[in-house]
């Protein structure tokens, strides 16, 4: 066995062991999600290969050297890639994932792309304190904005609230906070995706599917209702990231990460 006596050793030696794909076959962009069908139909799209299927994640890469991971879901999971990914040195990542509309305007299919996110779920403590913001990187979003509007669709923008819990919906005083928050939704991976990617200068954005609007007890995500979400709007969401992403990689433009 050979020792592992820093951080890249060990992520050169667990990315391929989560996902069960070399690491030569990782790719230069990254699009995060939480779910399998994603993967899925990404590699039937460009017939490429899935790597991972007995393994915690999921992977595939396109003939461009873009990489889709799936892996899993949570921000302990959400950390987990994100320290990972430094294995490959990426040039940027997307997060593809759902989140609760906290707004009457964030109705059900819409996007968000996030300007920020509120550290609710703890995870991204182990990397800068509290004070520090969960910020995506400006010049990624810039390129999704784009390729949302190209594609006839709108976005919101605002602030997502990033929480470790899963079954809040009845926690009157929970909801109490999220409405002082003034956010616009909340998920459980944005904030830790931004922090864990700012610790590791990677740069990083989030594109959301509003999935349901769980602040009233009508709205709260049911199996049925979120395969409805999945049916009707999965495809188009999946298809503006493999976009942004790969303008991103055939531009050729860098986005910098300072240091400070």
């Amino acid at each position: 066995m050979g020792r592992m006596e820093n951080k890249l050793d060990i992520a050169k030696d667990w990315l391929p062991r989560y996902t069960g794909m070399p690491l030569d076959k990782f790719g230069h962009h990254i699009l995060l999600t939480n779910f399998s069908d994603y993967v899925e139909n990404f590699a039937n799209k460009f017939n490429s290969d899935i790597y991972g299927e007995k393994k915690p994640m999921q992977a595939a890469t396109n003939s461009d050297g873009l990489t889709i991971i799936n892996y899993g879901i949570g921000s302990p999971n959400a950390a987990t890639i994100m320290d990972l990914l430094v294995a490959c040195n990426p040039s940027g990542v997307l997060f593809l994932g759902k989140c609760g509309g906290l707004k009457q305007r964030s109705e059900i299919g819409n996007f968000i792309l996030p300007i920020a996110a509120i550290r609710g779920e703890g995870t991204s403590n182990d990397y800068f304190p509290p004070e520090v913001p969960a910020l995506p990187s400006f010049k990624l979003h810039k390129f999704v904005s784009d390729k949302v509007i190209e594609s006839g669709q709108e976005y919101r923008t605002g602030v997502i609230f990033t929480t470790n819990r899963r079954v809040w919906e009845h926690d009157k005083v929970f909801l109490k906070r999220l409405k002082k928050s003034t956010c616009i939704g909340i998920d459980m991976e944005t904030s830790t995706i931004f922090v864990v990617g700012h610790y590791n200068e990677i740069a990083r954005g989030a594109l959301l599917l509003v999935s349901d609007v769980p602040v009233t007890p009508d709205g709260v995500k049911t199996e049925e209702s979120d395969k409805g979400v999945t049916e009707e709007w999965s495809d188009l969401h999946l298809e503006i990231g493999i976009n942004a992403m790969t303008e991103i990689g055939k531009s050729g433009e860098q986005i910098r990460h300072f240091r400070y």
